[in-house]
């Protein structure tokens, strides 16, 4: 920094240290009190990080400003007059200014003013010249140099802007350079934390690129459109009537030019690459234009718009449908009758499939009644991830042009899940047979699932897969075909527990096997990826529980409608059982025979259901479902309708609370490894309720509180379910979208309004839950709270 002619020092009194916590450092100076020097210093003032606080600047009114209003102890426009004894100095200048910066600080250790173990960081948004001036001034570098970049600013600079949360959730870039001494990366980390920033360490050269791209071609593009627009003779028709998107985009064109005239020359390597770069997707966007290439353009509009906002999803482990509200309860009136025709939203599990078999296909598939919730994106996501073109979804609607079965090409980063434990699994086959590497993760929830079940057998076909952790959970690592050296092997595999994400990732894998892969399955579990095959051509065997596929054939696009979700319905089939004066028809709801459990468990539970208007539609059969008021019995539920009822436990929970006398459900181990532990939360929220439940290893004892003395539904007697069940209550949901969605179910024989926390994940299966149910007569309020 260059002294001026004028110089001034100012001093006060040392203020007592407003923090009950022993400082950081005796004396903190930063260089340049403008938007972000100026935060720094408040942050560590405010928290009391350093015993002194100066600062150097040459506008001096800025100075004089901020010790007059106690921040600073002291302060100048020339680094000598009060750097001394500082065992911290912030650079906070212009880049090209730094070199200048470093003289005065070489000529400050020379004079013994500053220990030449004072730790030395910047703020500058470039890393590798600030390193290169370093080493220029100082020939070796010091040992407290450590180069920093907070990611972080404002609409306004200078000191007035000053904020000092502005760190507060951000983050900041910390090079750890060999030279520099771990007590001084140490305390550094210390600040930057103390202020409310996460600490990354990146490498310079990394950063500077990372940067380029992110930050500094955003600012050059944004200044080079308004100069061409401007450029124009008609220039003040454009600005006239530029719309919001061009504002939003060219409010960077706003910011200061000497400042990225600085950057730009500064980071000139890394900025030029990323021009380069984005000089070969422009023109590649050009000639799609003028080869009017609808295909392609689509393809590379829709995943920009997904990725922008996956990314987003992605790094804060975050729902897809919905970005504020992380945190939403339902609070819930009682009700006591529902009355209506509904249609309820498509099939999750086919969803997921027409995704992955459309993608691996040749030729283009349509498909209508798609899922748009949170589990069924990150599935479509991952495959635009993996280069495959998905126009929407609209309504709906999608339509994929598929690879086909060698077209998947390597994601640039790993495919997030979200919280969809059948996108990771069933994707595991399929990533397990490809020629690249990949990684699978997903949220926290996710995260914590087990994936042994696929990565074992996998590895049995060859597969080269590695788990995370003891309990062998995700994030999954899998070793394309490459660098195995070998294709998969099909193989027999005898499943411990009939399980549909088990027995569809194994076939998938098999696609590509050499030789039989064939699945024996211990009970009947859902078949909708069988299905699925043989509707996209591809032939499979099913000789009563053992399925097989024959590795090497090819699927053929075509058109995919996704039926209603009978376990969506299911959440309405019980509500209309259990409550008085009740009949609702659901429209369309897939009845796949491997997928009614639900409606054989209810109907021995003396359930009044009837069956009309049943077809075929994509190769599953639907029907319309009407249920009416039921007198509910208990029953001892069989082992062999488990597998076929396993999502719909959790509310038929509540359709055995309502119903007379004892209901034992035994065999259902699969329950504890879902989005929770269903087992025990259910428990605990029917005990929250008033209702006398046991839990045992693989199941759930529930007394019934149905009233005494009423008949099956062939008896004389009339239904009267007008009597409590539960009481009201704050139930937690754990996060778990069935568990959620159940006992809102409950608050139709409620006696009390429940509260229902963690909803927010309902969105994962079944969007739009909340209003359909308000529609036919519930009253559900929704709060949602922003993080």
């Amino acid at each position: 920094m260059q002294k001026i002619n004028q110089t001034a020092s100012y001093q006060t009194v040392a203020t007592s240290n407003p923090s009950t916590l022993q400082p950081l450092f005796n004396q903190v100076c930063v260089i340049g009190l403008g938007l972000i020097g100026a935060s720094l210093a408040q942050a560590i003032k405010d928290n009391g990080l350093s015993e002194r606080l100066v600062a150097v600047d040459r506008h001096l009114p800025s100075i004089e400003e901020a010790i007059a209003q106690g921040l600073l102890n002291a302060g100048s426009a020339v680094l000598s007059d009060i750097v001394s004894g500082s065992d911290l100095i912030v650079i906070a200048v212009p880049v090209q200014a730094v070199q200048a910066v470093f003289v005065d600080i070489k000529t400050a250790m020379d004079n013994g003013q500053l220990a030449t173990d004072c730790i030395i960081t910047d703020v500058c948004s470039t890393k590798v010249n600030i390193i290169e001036a370093a080493r220029n001034v100082f020939e070796t570098l010091p040992i407290g140099l450590v180069p920093a970049h907070p990611i972080a600013g404002a609409e306004n600079s200078g000191y007035h802007a000053r904020r000092a949360n502005l760190f507060a959730n951000h983050s900041v870039i910390i090079c750890e350079l060999s030279t520099t001494s771990n007590v001084a990366i140490n305390k550094l980390r210390q600040l930057w934390e103390a202020v409310g920033a996460t600490v990354m360490p990146m490498a310079a050269e990394h950063h500077d690129s990372i940067l380029a791209h992110t930050s500094h071609l955003p600012h050059l593009l944004a200044f080079n459109l308004v100069e061409q627009l401007a450029s124009h003779d008609d220039n003040l028709d454009m600005f006239r009537y530029a719309a919001g998107g061009f504002r939003d985009f060219s409010r960077i064109a706003a910011s200061d030019p000497k400042m990225w005239h600085d950057i730009f020359f500064a980071n000139q390597g890394a900025i030029v690459s990323a021009l380069d770069e984005y000089s070969v997707y422009l023109q590649t966007m050009r000639q799609l234009i003028i080869d009017k290439d609808s295909t392609a353009l689509m393809g590379l509009l829709g995943r920009a718009q997904a990725a922008r906002r996956h990314f987003g999803h992605m790094l804060a482990s975050t729902p897809y449908t919905d970005t504020s509200a992380m945190s939403a309860s339902y609070n819930i009136s009682p009700s006591n009758t529902v009355v209506g025709t509904i249609s309820i939203p498509g099939d999750k599990s086919i969803s997921h499939r027409s995704i992955m078999l459309g993608s691996l296909a040749t030729g283009v598939t349509h498909v209508t009644g798609f899922l748009e919730g949170e589990d069924a994106l990150a599935t479509l996501q991952a495959f635009r991830d993996m280069g495959v073109t998905i126009e929407g979804p609209d309504n709906g609607k999608l339509t994929i042009h598929g690879v086909g079965m060698n077209g998947l090409k390597p994601s640039k980063t790993p495919l997030y899940m979200g919280n969809s434990g059948t996108s990771m699994r069933l994707l595991a086959g399929i990533l397990a047979a490809q020629a690249f590497d990949s990684v699978l993760t997903g949220d926290t929830s996710l995260n914590k699932r087990p994936m042994e079940r696929v990565a074992a057998p996998l590895r049995e076909m060859g597969a080269v897969i590695q788990s995370t952790g003891q309990q062998g959970t995700a994030p999954l690592s899998i070793t394309g075909r490459t660098n195995v050296g070998k294709p998969l092997q099909g193989f027999e595999y005898d499943m411990p527990v009939a399980s549909a994400q088990v027995k569809s990732c194994l076939l998938l894998a098999g696609l590509w096997a050499e030789g039989t892969t064939t699945v024996v399955q211990p009970e009947v579990s859902r078949d909708h990826t069988e299905r699925m095959l043989s509707a996209f051509g591809y032939p499979v065997t099913v000789d009563g529980n053992r399925i097989s596929v024959e590795g090497g054939g090819t699927l053929t696009g075509g058109d995919i409608a996704v039926p209603a979700d009978i376990s969506s319905a299911a959440f309405f089939m019980v509500a209309a059982a259990i409550s008085q004066d009740s009949e609702l028809t659901l429209t369309q709801v897939g009845i796949n025979p491997t997928r009614t459990g639900i409606i054989d468990i209810l109907k021995l539970m003396n359930a009044d259901i009837s069956l009309s208007n049943e077809t075929y539609v994509g190769g599953e059969p639907v029907a319309d479902i009407t249920i009416r008021s039921s007198n509910l019995v208990g029953i001892e539920i069989p082992e062999a309708l488990v597998p076929l009822a396993i999502d719909e436990f959790p509310v038929l929970f509540i359709a055995a609370s309502c119903a007379q006398g004892r209901t034992v459900l035994t065999g259902a181990k699969e329950l504890r490894v879902k989005e929770s532990d269903r087992i025990a939360v259910m428990a605990e929220g029917l005990q929250t309720l008033g209702v006398d439940c046991t839990v045992t290893d693989d199941g759930l004892i529930i007394e019934g509180k149905g009233i005494e003395g009423k008949g099956s539904k062939g008896d004389s007697n009339e239904v009267n379910n007008s009597q409590p069940v539960f009481g009201g209550g704050h139930i937690v949901s754990h996060h778990d979208h069935r568990i959620a969605m159940s006992f809102a179910v409950a608050s139709l024989r409620a006696s009390q309004q429940i509260t229902i926390e963690g909803v927010e994940t309902v969105n994962t299966s079944f969007p739009g839950f909340a209003e359909l149910a308000t529609q036919i007569g519930m009253s559900i309020e929704v709060n949602n709270s922003v993080i």
